[in-house]
Formats: structure tokens, C-alpha cells, sequence
């Protein structure tokens, strides 16, 4: 699955947010400062194109539904982070957030209990 630049990932985020729609819909979802309207219809068209939205014309306007789920995304996205930075390995990603000092035991612990009860 191709990265999203950070643009289209907050695209995506406001079509997750409201649903099938239309880019006033998306707009609206958007966080201050938004972007034009005709920049957020580009992004909203090149999502399309890379297949994370298919539309439906309605009357003037299209209709947009995504078609990638926003976990089926993250898990992708994920998966190809710690493939790229950490050579596949949880164990690295977990230490580097650890000495990094942006994990805490407690987190950790939280987390192990998680991986006990799989």
C-alpha cells in the first residue's frame, strides 16, 4: 500500500470521520487552518485515483466512500514502518520508544498483560 503524505492522511481521516460524503462534508471535519476548498477536492481526487476513495456522482457533485477501512490503514502502515525502520522486529520498536523515554514501565507492563491474554 502506497504512504500517504501527511496531506492525504488527514484527508482520509476527515472521510473516516464523517463517512460517505462530500468534500464540504470532509471540510468541515477538518481541523484550523483548513485548506481551500479546490486544494482539499485535489487531494480528495488523488486519493481516488490511488484507490483509497471510489465516488459516486449524485446530481453535479460526486459522492465519496472510502474504500480502505481506517484500521486495515493503520495496520499496513504499521507494518511497513517497522519493516522499513525496524528490520521487522517489535522488540526494536519497543526499546527505541523505551530509551527513547516515550514509553513508561507501566505502559509496558499494560502491554504485556495484552500479549498474556492472546
Amino acid at each position: 500500500m502506497e504512504k500517504l503524505s501527511q496531506q492525504e492522511e488527514e484527508a482520509m481521516q476527515a472521510v473516516w470521520q464523517s463517512g460517505p460524503g462530500f468534500i464540504k462534508d470532509f471540510l468541515d471535519q477538518l481541523a484550523e487552518p483548513k485548506p481551500p476548498y479546490t486544494t482539499l477536492a485535489s487531494t480528495v481526487k488523488n486519493l481516488e485515483r490511488k484507490g483509497f476513495l471510489k465516488s459516486e456522482k449524485m446530481g453535479n457533485s460526486f459522492r465519496y466512500l472510502p474504500v480502505i477501512q481506517e484500521e486495515e490503514y493503520k495496520k499496513r502502515f504499521m507494518s511497513g514502518f517497522v519493516s522499513n525502520y525496524f528490520q521487522n522486529s517489535y522488540k526494536d520498536l519497543v526499546t527505541f520508544f523505551a530509551n527513547e523515554k516515550k514509553i513508561s514501565a507501566t505502559d509496558l507492563k499494560e502491554i504485556i498483560k495484552l500479549i498474556e491474554k492472546q
